[in-house]
């Protein structure tokens, strides 16, 4: 343990209070955006591909900032570059809620990002400062875990009704107006727990990058993360240009996936337990396959709708849930001595192939239909599964 984690003398629920907020805001900055999605364009006087971007830069700067922001705050401290990103992200967030152009409105997303992401590492740097090896961490990490879990199902119906009330500024000047608190009470308390002796010596990624089990449970990590990031920045073109949703209505039915995903944690730990990380990797994958093609049916043979596009997508939320539950510790198990670097470049890299592939799928395909999600989701699954038997073969597989 640091030397200075003896100033960390907060109880768990005053700890928790300290940090939690941050890890909430870098999700609900993209969730509660999604209801305004489709009006943005209109709006800002620019295309739904510029749009894209303000979605795609978002994830795609949340999987740099654990390369960035990491290696930053072990040689300069985890307390500047929280209390520097999260001034990043309320001042951005108000900022947003001014323009009405779209450059500096995609400029200013990707600031807030930048933001969210040196918080968010920070965050997560001092837990394992200060609870590495401690019963804590398990329950911090399980309720940021639930946390996460609950914000898609909570943060669209947010938006949609402060949109409606407010207008679209309001969905910004809220998460500013959320940072603000959050952002002074660790300015008070938010204590340095960078250990004195943290090492600044670089750590290779020559093993990490070599290894072909790295690779097939990262690719499935990106499969189902890509196969959620295409269904939010599809779903309010589907639904309210398409189906002609409201932006509540439209909330309402995107918050069912995340509760196929909640309800579906309740007995994943069972299932890995019984079938492994290899199994439950391949088993997520079928389901990927198996909704993509349902929403092959409706695409071809129906009409948009809460039948044709959402339903399908909860078989795909069980496939993406199977599969979080095991790409961690199947990428990361044969790299306990690296284990921070492992983790920094597994989210970098599904961010990376999340961000990109799946933007080129949305703008490649119509993204007011269901054939980016069908092509994303088939292909990545279709690729995992080769690699995965692949890795058996070579003897490499895991139980």
């Amino acid at each position: 343990m640091s030397s200075k984690t003896h100033i960390w003398a907060y109880s768990l629920p005053t700890a928790l209070l300290l940090m939690a907020p941050f890890d909430l805001l870098a999700s609900l900055a993209m969730d509660i955006y999604l209801p305004v999605v489709p009006a943005m364009p209109g709006l800002l006087g620019t295309s739904p591909a510029t749009i894209q971007l303000t979605l795609s830069l978002y994830m795609v700067m949340l999987g740099l900032g654990q390369i960035v922001f990491g290696p930053i705050s072990d040689r300069i401290g985890r307390r500047p570059v929280q209390i520097g990103g999260a001034m990043l992200f309320a001042a951005s967030s108000f900022a947003l809620a001014a323009v009405s152009t779209a450059l500096p409105f995609v400029a200013l997303r990707f600031v807030q990002a930048v933001g969210a992401s040196a918080a968010l590492v920070a965050t997560f740097a001092t837990v394992r400062d200060v609870y590495a090896g401690r019963p804590e961490s398990a329950v911090i990490y399980s309720l940021f875990s639930s946390m996460l879990a609950f914000v898609p199902a909570l943060g669209p119906i947010a938006g949609a009704l402060l949109a409606e009330s407010f207008g679209w500024r309001a969905i910004f000047i809220t998460l500013g107006a959320l940072a603000v608190p959050a952002l002074l009470h660790a300015l008070l308390r938010w204590h340095e727990t960078r250990p004195d002796s943290a090492a600044l010596t670089r750590r290779s990624v020559t093993p990490v990058l070599c290894s072909f089990a790295f690779w097939t449970y990262t690719l499935g990590f990106a499969a189902a993360m890509g196969t959620f990031f295409v269904f939010f920045s599809t779903a309010p073109r589907v639904l309210i240009d398409r189906a002609g949703y409201s932006e509540l209505e439209f909330s309402l039915a995107f918050a069912t996936v995340a509760v196929a995903m909640i309800l579906t944690t309740r007995f994943a730990k069972l299932f890995v337990a019984r079938r492994g990380n290899a199994g439950a990797l391949m088993r997520g994958m079928a389901m990927l396959l198996f909704g993509a093609g349902l929403l092959i049916v409706g695409q071809v043979f129906g009409a948009p709708s809460f039948w044709t596009f959402i339903v399908p997508m909860w078989a795909m939320a069980i496939g993406i849930v199977f599969a979080v539950s095991v790409t961690a510790n199947g990428a990361l198990e044969e790299f306990g001595d690296i284990a921070g670097t492992a983790v920094a470049v597994h989210f970098c890299i599904q961010s990376l192939i999340v961000g990109i592939a799946g933007t080129l799928a949305v703008i490649g395909f119509k993204g007011d239909t269901a054939w980016p999600l069908i092509a994303y989701a088939a292909t990545m699954a279709i690729i995992v599964l080769i690699a995965r038997e692949w890795l058996h073969r070579r003897g490499q597989g895991r139980a």
